[in-house]
């Protein structure tokens, strides 16, 4: 009877899955919809039936887009099929919501991976250069608008401002690619809670953003980047790009449980919760003046238990 339902869930989800690819893929105007949902039916089976099932289903859906959906598109079904049964997977063993997250994270960090190996090897086309020239153009475009309009003089300025600008951004390819696998984690896994809690009667949430917290492994790894920053490295060399990266993300992170310490701080005060949203916009309005304070007072969070000396005193 188990082995029947596997069956027939897999063949449903399956089907299901391969209507949102064919959607996604000649329905332009709802990609982006598509890249969200896609991931929902490996959570469900891989919720429902565990990992091993959910990699024969996998295998299915790879063949099926080969043949329906052509070889082009495989990489979509390894993202959305990785990060889904990651998600599932760590749904079906009940570990707390945010650690979902993070191996979530890192299933579609690997299926973004495949996408840009894939995009390389197959079809010769390097992201990095592809980026490029769309910044580029970009500014080719900006120099000639500036020239119609009379400021021609500050052309030379504003390509080398922009030429720095388009160095930080493949610089930090990295970590545009971590936190984009974090917000389709983070999406879809709010989306198939939903499901969830819908199909099977559970009550699958989120915890409070002020519950959030880090291990005190996340902040040595900064300090580690951190240290290693001062060293006079190469800025061509992959040793500093990877260092620059890991500071970055992890500074991200540090700012994250800064802002959660902020919002758990005004619940226990019973302060309004107005307030800390009014510190976050704040923040993202000026974050040369605020940042650092942010990221500071979460470094202090997990080194010093910060949180744990606010909650024993209430």
């Amino acid at each position: 009877m188990n082995q029947s339902r596997k069956l027939t869930d897999g063949a449903l989800l399956l089907a299901i899955y391969m209507v949102l690819l064919l959607i996604t893929i000649f329905v332009p105007i709802l990609t982006m919809f598509g890249m969200i949902v896609l991931p929902i039916p490996f959570i469900l089976y891989a919720a429902r039936h565990g990992g091993k099932p959910s990699l024969l289903m996998f295998l299915a859906s790879l063949l099926l887009t080969a043949l329906l959906a052509t070889f082009v598109f495989l990489p979509l079904t390894v993202l959305t099929g990785l990060g889904g049964i990651a998600i599932g997977t760590a749904i079906r063993k009940e570990v707390s919501a945010y650690e979902t997250w993070a191996r979530g994270t890192l299933g579609f960090v690997i299926g973004l991976l495949f996408v840009f190996v894939f995009t390389q090897v197959f079809f010769s086309v390097n992201l990095v250069n592809e980026l490029k020239v769309i910044i580029t153009d970009s500014m080719e475009m900006s120099a000639s608008i500036m020239e119609q309009f009379g400021a021609g003089g500050q052309t030379e300025q504003m390509e080398e401002m922009l030429l720095l600008q388009a160095d930080i951004l493949i610089e930090l390819l990295p970590v545009g690619l971590a936190l984009t696998a974090i917000v389709l984690a983070f999406i879809s896994q709010w989306i198939s809670y939903k499901f969830i809690n819908r199909l099977e009667k559970k009550q699958l949430r989120f915890p409070p953003f002020r519950n959030l917290r880090f291990p005190t492994s996340m902040l040595w790894i900064y300090f580690f980047a951190l240290f290693i920053s001062f060293f006079d490295l190469n800025p061509a060399g992959i040793y500093y790009t990877a260092v620059h990266n890991l500071l970055v993300l992890t500074g991200l992170l540090m700012t994250l449980q800064g802002f959660s310490f902020i919002f758990l701080y005004a619940y226990h005060k019973k302060i309004t919760k107005a307030v800390p949203i009014f510190i976050v916009v704040l923040t993202l309005l000026f974050p040369t003046f605020l940042l650092y304070f942010i990221r500071i007072l979460g470094i202090i969070d997990i080194g010093f238990r910060l949180r744990d000396r606010l909650t024993s005193k209430k």
